[in-house]
């Protein structure tokens, strides 16, 4: 059965093209998630950000958890996020994220933050911590870690590199003319530096950002911010239409809805430029299928050492 996006997500009613619509969620294991994060006071950023693809991603066991607390220091134009003064960090948070991944069984686990710029390091420590938690009883599970800027400082990034987790990933958002609007706390500039120096710290750890469109970029300019991840060693790309969480003044609104050939274009480009994995498409949001970009790496990297193993006995004959 299909239905729209909720319109719990458009507090104004807007007619979405017909691109947006999609199965209805399994409402019973969305209660159990529910019910599982709230007795352990634990945030989703599916929640917080109102994403349109929680039902589907809940209702397939998966979920991306958010620490550090629900409140964030800066205000992107385009986030549904609490913005504010932080409470105190939960220490316990870190075992609760673990108990919860172990709980759900989950393969593939992603942890993304709010940002702390009240911190010294910006809230690393606590991203080493809970990946600590999660290895420690959930071996087997792969992490991916979705970080804010950290202002670029080299510790704090080396402090979250150092634990390894198998995809780091830092979202650009828009393309460099946009960006002051968009998120004017942030600079385009530093994010591909902190992407840079995530990739030189550790080449083997997988590197990932996204952007959204429908906020009034050009395809040059989206062909432009392409080319400048890839330069600084982005392995996977998320590509998703923007959607306005509120009405409110200090979100911005959308520009146009982004017909879904556009997007197909797009990854056949960004797949041409270099990315091992591009998602590309009108719901695509960071976090959505993740594990799929994580494989596709691997697959790359093993098509690589194929190749390297015939070229090396192709020689030696």
């Amino acid at each position: 059965m299909l239905n729209t996006v909720p319109q719990q997500f458009f507090p104004e009613a807007r007619r979405l093209p017909s691109w947006f619509r999609q199965e209805l969620p399994d409402m019973e294991k969305i209660r159990r998630m529910k019910n599982l994060f709230h007795q352990g006071r634990l945030h989703t950023v599916c929640e917080s950000a109102l994403c349109p693809n929680m039902g589907k991603c809940w209702g397939q066991g998966v979920a991306t958890f958010m620490i550090l607390g629900e409140t964030c220091t800066r205000a992107c134009r385009f986030c549904a996020v609490e913005t504010g003064r932080p409470i105190s960090l939960d220490e316990e948070e870190p075992y609760h994220v673990a108990q919860a991944v172990k709980e759900l069984n989950l393969r593939f686990v992603v942890i993304t933050s709010v940002a702390r710029d009240d911190l010294q390091d910006e809230g690393a420590e606590h991203f080493v911590k809970t990946i600590q938690a999660i290895r420690e009883i959930s071996p087997e599970t792969k992490i991916e870690i979705l970080i804010p800027d950290f202002s670029n400082k080299f510790d704090s990034l080396k402090k979250v590199v150092g634990v390894k987790p198998e995809v780091i990933s830092h979202n650009i958002e828009t393309v460099r003319r946009l960006s002051p609007l968009v998120r004017p706390q942030a600079d385009y500039e530093r994010s591909l530096k902190v992407l840079k120096t995530l990739k030189c710290l550790d080449s083997s750890i997988f590197i990932k950002s996204g952007f959204m469109v429908g906020l009034g970029e050009t395809f040059e300019e989206i062909i432009e911010l392409m080319k400048d991840l890839v330069s600084v060693g982005c392995d996977i790309l998320t590509i998703g239409q923007y959607l306005a969480p509120t009405r409110m003044k200090r979100h911005l609104r959308e520009t146009r809805f982004v017909a879904p050939g556009e997007f197909v274009e797009y990854r056949l480009i960004g797949l041409d430029l270099g990315f091992k994995h591009v998602m590309s498409g009108p719901l695509v949001r960071s976090s959505f299928l993740a594990e799929e970009g994580y494989r596709d790496c691997i697959k790359s990297l093993s098509a690589g050492r194929q190749v390297t193993r015939h070229k090396t006995h192709g020689t030696s004959l």
